[in-house]
């Protein structure tokens, strides 16, 4: 059913609930989707296959719900979010728990490339952070991070939970184990009502009737180099993100750390990305999203240029930890890039192209990362790249900032 056009009651319950509600979501969101750079090395060795195939099989996942992003903004643009975050958590809990049977790569495939990224997109930023706008637009920075912190608590505990039960119970018993956290997370509170105030009409929008923000055409996005722009910078930071997340465990233990040292390491990235993603709300509710993203890859372009130097185990510590802080930057600030340069008319929408975007690069760095690995037997050759596209990144986010807002 379309949504319902209830006045919003304001008070603070309700946004303290919207708030929790989005943050046990992306705890869980967090925490599943980056499984598969804990489980990379022991299914490879179990299973016989090569990095190269699991990272498609992620690179498959990332694409799907990259896809489907757009569709979902729309979704969530014009109906209740509830309705969707319970099909999807359902489907999630299914497809990781069938996980734990699977024998061939095409059931990979299907279980974690194509199902489980369905409802990951459905549980993801774009419509948890549509959710938290229609109730703190004029703290949108602060709200979205600690909304989104979820996913970097989410890394540290599922990631520890699963590290500590791992050896113990095997990469299947973990499947099984993330299923259940599934369940017992999300879908007693998915079931619950949540609160909705009542979108906005063209009555009541502030945004101007004919304005540009508010009757977008498509002709018009794509003659806008804002967009091209931003699209471009959430591409080379999912790119980044998305092979870091599936390869730094199987980095750390190819020099020489255990498997339960080298997965606390990633689960410790979560921990500083909470950091991170709070310093950003802050950040960018008092001098705007262009600062934190430059900090972003202006940190970026040191821990890749000192992986090239060297291996050490305080360099890959060193490296996950300070990379971990910049993990979830970019997460709160594309609500506020859209709604700074779009408006809100189509926040839905264009918040899940951005993240679509974002997604499918993301895809190609996982995966561009085994084919590397696989080819020249270390990661050398694709930290040079990383570095090189830290580099563009800061250009192209200097560009957008000479870009003057003009209202119409």
């Amino acid at each position: 059913m379309p949504h319902d056009s209830q006045p919003m009651k304001p008070k603070a319950l309700s946004g303290t609930f919207i708030l929790a509600t989005g943050f046990i979501l992306l705890l869980y969101n967090g925490g599943s989707r980056f499984t598969m750079g804990l489980m990379l090395s022991p299914m490879a060795d179990d299973l016989n296959w090569t990095r190269a195939t699991l990272s498609l099989t992620v690179t498959l996942f990332m694409v799907v719900s990259a896809v489907v992003l757009p569709v979902i903004g729309r979704l969530v643009d014009r109906y209740r979010i509830r309705t969707v975050l319970l099909a999807s958590v359902l489907l999630s809990s299914a497809s990781v728990a069938l996980m734990s049977a699977i024998q061939t790569p095409v059931q990979a495939v299907v279980l974690y490339g194509v199902l489980f990224a369905l409802a990951t997109a459905g549980t993801s930023i774009a419509p948890i952070g549509v959710m938290i706008s229609r109730w703190f637009p004029e703290h949108l920075g602060l709200a979205n991070s600690i909304a989104i912190s979820g996913m970097g608590a989410g890394q540290l505990v599922i990631i520890l939970l699963l590290t500590a039960q791992l050896e113990s119970i095997g990469w299947r018993g973990a499947f099984l184990v993330l299923a259940g956290l599934g369940l017992l997370l999300i879908v007693p509170l998915a079931l619950l009502s949540i609160p909705e105030p009542a979108l906005p009409s063209a009555e009541t929008s502030n945004e101007p009737l004919g304005s540009a923000k508010s009757e977008l055409k498509a002709s018009d996005l794509l003659r806008d180099s804002k967009l091209w722009y931003l699209l471009v910078i959430y591409a080379i930071c999912g790119f980044q993100d998305f092979f870091v997340a599936t390869h730094v465990v199987a980095f750390a233990r190819d020099q020489g750390m255990g498997a339960v040292v080298s997965g606390n390491l990633f689960a410790l990235m979560g921990l500083v990305g909470v950091a991170g993603v709070l310093m950003t709300g802050f950040v960018s509710d008092r001098f705007g999203p262009m600062l934190p993203t430059i900090i972003c890859f202006a940190i970026r372009i040191v821990l890749f240029g000192l992986v090239m130097v060297t291996t050490s185990v305080v360099a890959i510590i060193g490296f996950a930890l300070v990379y971990g802080f910049t993990f979830w930057i970019t997460a709160p600030l594309t609500i506020v890039f859209v709604r700074k340069y779009f408006g809100t008319a189509h926040l839905g929408m264009l918040t899940g192209i951005v993240a679509m975007v974002h997604h499918g690069a993301g895809g190609l760095g996982a995966y561009a990362g085994g084919i590397v690995y696989d080819v020249f037997g270390s990661y050398q050759v694709i930290f040079q790249i990383m570095l090189m596209v830290s580099f563009a990144a800061l250009l192209t986010t200097w560009l957008l900032s000479r870009i003057r807002i003009t209202s119409t």
